[in-house]
């Protein structure tokens, strides 16, 4: 099977959809598929993996996105060879397939993998200037209908896509991890190097530092918890726009001796950070799938959340991890205290949390993503043989005899 994924952007940006995007090729390759990846700039950026197929694009600032409104003549006449295309952003990418793949009976898979109502009151870059709830609930629903599947990483952003006015059939399917790592436990870090006890409960949250992730909520609570509890420490890994005023926060709090930036740390250096730690925290109500969420489970640490889509499917408040009912600071503060003081809680939390993590095995959630595939390529057999889709088809081969 030939599976054409189309992204706004690819590595060497860092994200958990990029990530997710390679662990799943590399998985579907696995099961002897044939897949490529279609993304726009970092024409001279070298590849570690086959098949990465770079139209140009301008760079938009410094954010690691491109914005084209088409594709390199190379990548038209490959794409026109799939037998599936997988979109996973909806604006520029979902277009370029409605205009490249739809006349030609190519089935389109469609994965919402953002929050776009909530991020668009922060920014997300390639997203229309004027996005707003009311261009979302015109554009999405409309897009959704001309693909030929819409997948939903979680329960809950199906909800959000349902009262978003999408009327085209939703199925759900997880974004799968690997777990691999995490079924040897890794090895801890050591804890001095941090400046950090052994006695300390070390708090930790890894993701982007960007405004959609609500870290100043995370810090006043943490600020709050730590004036009754000295031994609690808050190690925070991954970088973003926000880093420079997070860190200002911290020092005008007067934590700094509490709380530890590290940036970006490579990917497979992430279990023994988490191996440290005794609490992954995040205050973010923008998450579809948190994958970094189900990662820190697998390693065995029970997680405080808001319950919001995504992190309210993936966290069973009680025993997996807390969960408060909403962006309440007394609340989340609370919880956070009770898992910094309960030991015993924390650490059965801690083991159910490791099990419950392995129903997102990247195995199963490729095989799974593997039949629907199939499913939508059968459905549009009928639709390849009707007269438009073979003059357009006819007519592409003319283009590339020419």
């Amino acid at each position: 099977m030939k599976i054409g994924m189309m992204v706004d952007v690819y590595k060497p940006h860092v994200s958990g959809i990029t990530n997710y995007i390679a662990l799943n090729k590399q998985y579907l390759e696995k099961s002897g598929q044939e897949v490529f990846v279609f993304t726009f700039g970092d024409e001279d950026y070298e590849d570690q993996e086959t098949n990465i197929i770079r139209s140009p694009g301008l760079p938009i600032l410094d954010t690691g996105y491109y914005i084209s409104l088409r594709y390199s003549r190379q990548a038209r006449n490959l794409l026109r060879s799939m037998q599936v295309v997988h979109i996973h952003h909806p604006f520029m990418s979902g277009s370029l397939a409605l205009r490249y793949c739809r006349p030609r009976g190519i089935p389109i898979v469609f994965t919402n993998h953002t929050r776009y109502d909530l991020y668009s009151h922060a920014y997300l870059p390639g997203m229309p200037d004027a996005v707003s709830l009311t261009a979302l609930q015109t554009y999405l629903p409309a897009f959704c209908r001309s693909c030929s599947l819409v997948v939903a990483p979680s329960a809950g952003m199906r909800d959000v896509l349902l009262r978003l006015g999408v009327d085209a059939p939703i199925q759900v399917v997880p974004n799968g991890v690997d777990l691999t790592p995490y079924h040897t436990p890794a090895q801890p870090l050591e804890r001095a190097q941090f400046g950090f006890k052994e006695e300390d409960i070390v708090l930790i949250y890894v993701g982007r530092l960007g405004p959609e992730k609500n870290l100043p909520f995370l810090l006043r609570s943490f600020g709050g918890a730590v004036q009754a509890y000295d031994n609690a420490k808050l190690l925070i890994i991954g970088d973003g726009p926000e880093r420079d005023n997070l860190e200002d926060r911290v020092k005008y709090m007067d934590i700094g001796d509490k709380v530890r930036f590290l940036g970006t740390v490579p990917y497979e250096e992430v279990s023994h950070y988490l191996a440290m730690a005794d609490v992954f925290v995040t205050a973010s109500v923008t998450e579809v799938h948190p994958l970094s969420v189900i990662e820190a489970m697998a390693a065995g640490l029970p997680v405080l959340g808001i319950n919001s889509p995504g992190i309210g499917d993936t966290i069973q408040d009680g025993e997996t991890g807390l969960l408060v009912a909403e962006e309440e600071l007394a609340g989340f503060t609370a919880k956070m205290v009770r898992l910094i003081v309960d030991c015993e809680s924390r650490q059965k939390m801690g083991q159910q949390a490791r099990q419950e993590a392995e129903k997102y095995a990247i195995e199963n959630t490729t095989q799974m993503m593997l039949e629907h595939y199939k499913e939508v390529i059968r459905h549009a057999e009928g639709r390849r043989r009707s007269m438009r889709v073979r003059l357009t088809r006819w007519m592409d081969r003319l283009r590339l005899k020419s």
